[in-house]
């Protein structure tokens, strides 16, 4: 075999390739071979028809084509490791010649991983938010808590903010009730805006067997989007009412004893949240600046297939779970077809730079992903499935996506080592030191694994 590879762009090359005919001769054997399983020849056992019956009969030309549909992939692979490229994604593959007894000839156009330099990265400096928790932050998060144990009582009075009310409730659209427009027993919070727009106002200062009308835009069903008239009758009103905020309640909703304890405990929380939150926003931010430093090549055709990845993931499985399609997505967020595709393009472009970067730098800094470091991904990933460890290990092992995980801790690795270089500053003009954080690399996985999305760029040989 001979072969020759020239560069059409920076992140494309095209492979010529010449093959004599007798170094097909396997491919051809195995050619016979499956046909006489697939055939039947009148005087000839199955599997035993001779080759010169099989041309006579079927036809030379589809033992070849069969011989050459084994061979290619075979000397495609040798040819990308003559040429020592890395091809990403299947090639397209054009048959320039083939002489019965003489020659095979074709070419493969394949993009490929782009020759990449990553400059000194150790001058980036980012802000993120300082950790400050408020008194007012406490009080919040003690009031949620509060809120969790409340209790409520049937009341003889008119409903008014906070009050539970039972409902039933009837829609209509151009004077007829919609089959899906009916509801009875239904439980709302007045003040909440979990139902209807207009609800809150109908309700309130009616009685137990009070009713009123009122016109909304329904938010789903069959006539979601529509103004109906809506029909609110209360069945009952009940008061909610709220624990005392003492030892009691501490004691009761926690495992204090006293509400300065409780109230200790949820500080270093929300302390501990901020942190992580701080942390996430550190690694991004020191992603952007990292990819504002590198210039990256672009593969058109790797490019195109992440895009349309992207939009059929949306479409087929997000948008598809909320049962509806991709015009009323855009309508509800406001965007225009063009609009949502610019986006598409650029988040696909972010995801594939900081692929190509990030798997440079594991390279340059020969990174390598331990046991421990790949099962504690493994058990992250299970549980933001909804899968078990064992569940997800086994679906992983079988899709054959273990490179996939061990790819994600690698890059993970590679951004925090960016981070740990990186000067961090919070707003407030302190230093932030990462470098003790535990979790950093799984950190630093999931903020690369939010920009790079759904698929991956793989190399294929």
């Amino acid at each position: 075999m001979k072969s020759a590879v020239e560069t059409l762009n920076p992140t494309r090359v095209r492979l010529t390739v010449e093959v004599p005919f007798e170094e097909l001769k396997d491919s051809l054997d195995a050619a016979y071979k499956k046909i006489n399983q697939q055939v039947t020849v009148k005087g000839f056992r199955k599997g035993k028809i001779p080759a010169r019956v099989i041309d006579q009969r079927f036809g030379r030309g589809a033992v070849l084509e069969e011989a050459v549909n084994d061979a290619l992939p075979k000397f495609y692979t040798e040819a990308v490791n003559e040429a020592e490229v890395n091809p990403l994604g299947q090639p397209e593959v054009d048959i320039t010649e083939l002489k019965d007894g003489e020659l095979l000839a074709f070419t493969a156009e394949v993009d490929i991983r782009p020759t990449i330099e990553i400059p000194d990265y150790s001058g980036i400096e980012v802000t993120v938010d300082a950790v400050e928790v408020t008194d007012e932050d406490i009080e919040k998060s003690v009031e949620q808590l509060r809120e969790r144990f409340a209790s409520t009582s049937t009341v003889e009075r008119a409903a008014q903010d906070g009050d539970v009310v039972t409902i039933d409730l009837e829609a209509k659209v151009d004077g007829e009730v919609l089959p899906d427009g009916v509801a009875d027993g239904v439980s709302y919070t007045i003040g909440s805006g979990e139902l209807l727009d207009g609800i809150d106002e109908a309700v309130k200062g009616l009685e137990a067997g009070g009713e009123a009308t009122f016109t909304s835009q329904l938010k789903g069903g069959s006539a979601e989007g529509k103004d109906a008239e809506v029909t609110v009758k209360v069945t009952t009103v009940a008061a909610r009412e709220l624990p005392e905020l003492d030892d009691e309640f501490a004691q009761m909703a926690s495992e204090f004893d006293t509400l300065d304890e409780l109230k200790a405990d949820s500080r270093k929380r929300l302390e501990n949240m901020k942190q992580f939150d701080q942390a996430t926003q550190a690694q991004e931010r020191v992603l952007d600046e990292l990819l504002k430093l590198v210039e990256v090549p672009m593969p058109e055709k790797l490019l195109e297939d992440e895009i349309n990845t992207r939009k059929h993931n949306l479409e087929h499985h997000q948008l598809g779970q909320m049962g509806i399609d991709l015009a009323k997505y855009l309508e509800l967020q406001g965007k225009t077809e063009e609009e949502f595709l610019a986006e598409t393009k650029e988040q696909a472009e972010k995801g594939i730079k900081t692929q190509f970067i990030l798997d440079e730098l594991v390279n340059k800094e020969k990174l390598d992903v331990s046991r421990e470091e790949l099962t504690e991904h493994l058990f992250r990933r299970a549980a933001s499935s909804g899968m078990s460890p064992d569940q997800f290990a086994q679906a992983v092992a079988q899709g054959g996506q273990v490179p996939m995980l061990v790819g994600e801790v690698a890059r993970g690795k590679a951004l925090a080592v960016v981070v740990e270089a990186a000067k961090v500053v919070d707003t407030n003009g302190e230093v932030v030191d990462l470098s003790d954080d535990e979790d950093e690399v799984e950190a630093a996985a999931e903020a690369v694994e939010a920009v790079t999305g759904e698929a991956e760029v793989s190399e294929d040989k």
